[in-house]
């Protein structure tokens, strides 16, 4: 047991918050869950249009498409965050964020595979209490997989066209110390923050970090990174969890 003085909400330094994985979060998409990321909650839905981007039709690009969006519900933090269709139009924060949804996720999905359909990724933060961009990252690559498990299951594709798991997590330093999976009060006082979103065989899909009003040196972007890694590799595990639950083992995840 290390000796390090908890965190503001009793953690180690390298204690992921409790994680929490809910299916079927919203009946009506073809594959949900709500992820739980401490008092981090978001709800991650996918829905299959059997039709792709006239863009793609247009360049005659092959096989399907994937594209992801991403909001903060007015209620989701203290102060009641205004609606992007009140204001007439979406924030940096929030194209950005559904961005870096949309390149994880097809870093692990063959678009030829997909054949002529799109995969919608909704990801609503019901509760935001910081990382909401990785818990969105790690759900929606569950809601994903259930998705595409229901069109495999109708026949409405040959194969499985997820090559491997996604998933992410917030690393910084906070008070001179590195910790895993930072919650809001951590993160808005942190000296340097990243997002690190892997695949479950160890590879970078993005790595996203800065200094706030601070610099860091080799050692520590190498000890954030490690942090990192174990991170997502315990992410990866409840991830395995919860599909053979949910996939009752009878499939390759």
């Amino acid at each position: 047991m290390s000796n390090l003085p908890a965190r503001v909400d009793g953690r180690q330094p390298s204690q992921l918050r409790p994680i929490h994985f809910e299916p079927n979060i919203a009946p009506n998409a073809t594959g949900s869950v709500l992820a739980s990321f401490g008092n981090t909650r978001v709800i991650c839905a996918v829905m299959v249009e059997p039709n792709v981007p006239l863009w793609m039709k247009q360049q005659k690009v092959p096989g399907g498409w994937l594209t992801a969006e991403y909001s903060m519900l007015p209620y989701s933090t203290l102060d009641r965050k205004q609606r992007d269709s009140t204001r007439g139009k979406i924030d940096g924060r929030t194209i950005e964020i559904q961005r870096l949804i949309g390149r994880s996720l097809r870093a692990v999905i063959d678009l030829q595979k997909l054949g002529q359909n799109t995969l919608w990724i909704d990801c609503d933060v019901l509760q935001a209490d910081g990382g909401t961009r990785t818990a969105s990252i790690t759900g929606a690559y569950l809601a994903a997989r259930l998705a595409i498990q229901k069109l495999l299951d109708e026949k409405r594709l040959a194969e499985n066209p997820i090559s491997d798991s996604v998933a992410a997590v917030s690393v910084g330093l906070c008070g001179g110390r590195e910790l895993l999976d930072l919650n809001y009060i951590e993160d808005k006082d942190a000296e340097v923050d990243f997002n690190i979103v892997m695949t479950g065989r160890g590879q970078f899909v993005e790595v996203q970090g800065s200094g706030e009003e601070s610099t860091f040196s080799q050692t520590q972007l190498d000890a954030l990174v490690a942090l990192a890694q174990k991170g997502i590799k315990d992410l990866g595990a409840m991830q395995t969890a919860f599909l053979t639950k949910q996939l009752l083992g009878n499939l390759k995840l």
